[in-house]
């Protein structure tokens, strides 16, 4: 039986926070081998995205998508075209993860968005409040701190 360690928030993991805020929780990621910053972690997703400007940094090419043919509905209520969809690793601290990010045709102040099926994949415990998720890595846990000036 593997014991792995307990994943928790507490007071002391608000330091380095302006708090009271309602930001949401953007981090750094490294995605195909490059330092991605404003990636939101939306734990009420179940859907992970790229945008243009990601697409493009990272120097893909329209034939490296496969079809993705589900619709999205935009907060506007339109909806979005969706250029495909790639698998891409994904690594935070010292943990590698393939993620299929939906390429999306649109703006976003994100790069992208990693949802609940990374979050899964991780073992993460994500917390807007404390800024931060937490992930067990062997027999630690890790972290990774979101940024207040990055959310706003």
């Amino acid at each position: 039986m593997e014991v792995r360690p307990a994943l928790s928030f507490s007071d002391e993991n608000k330091v380095g926070t302006l708090q009271l805020h309602d930001d949401a929780l953007v981090v750094t990621f490294k995605i195909e081998g490059y330092d991605v910053k404003r990636v939101l972690v939306n734990q009420s997703s179940d859907t992970e995205f790229m945008y243009p400007n990601l697409f493009k940094g990272l120097e893909l090419k329209p034939e490296d998508l496969t079809y993705h043919d589900s619709p999205l509905i935009g907060f506007n209520g339109k909806i979005v075209f969706l250029k495909g969809q790639i698998k891409l690793p994904v690594q935070a601290g010292s943990e590698v993860v393939e993620v299929n990010l939906i390429v999306v045709n649109g703006y976003s102040p994100y790069n992208a968005i990693m949802a609940r099926p990374w979050l899964h994949a991780m073992g993460a415990v994500s917390s807007t409040l404390h800024l931060k998720v937490k992930y067990p890595s062997r027999d630690q846990v890790e972290e990774l701190i979101g940024s207040q000036t990055m959310a706003r």
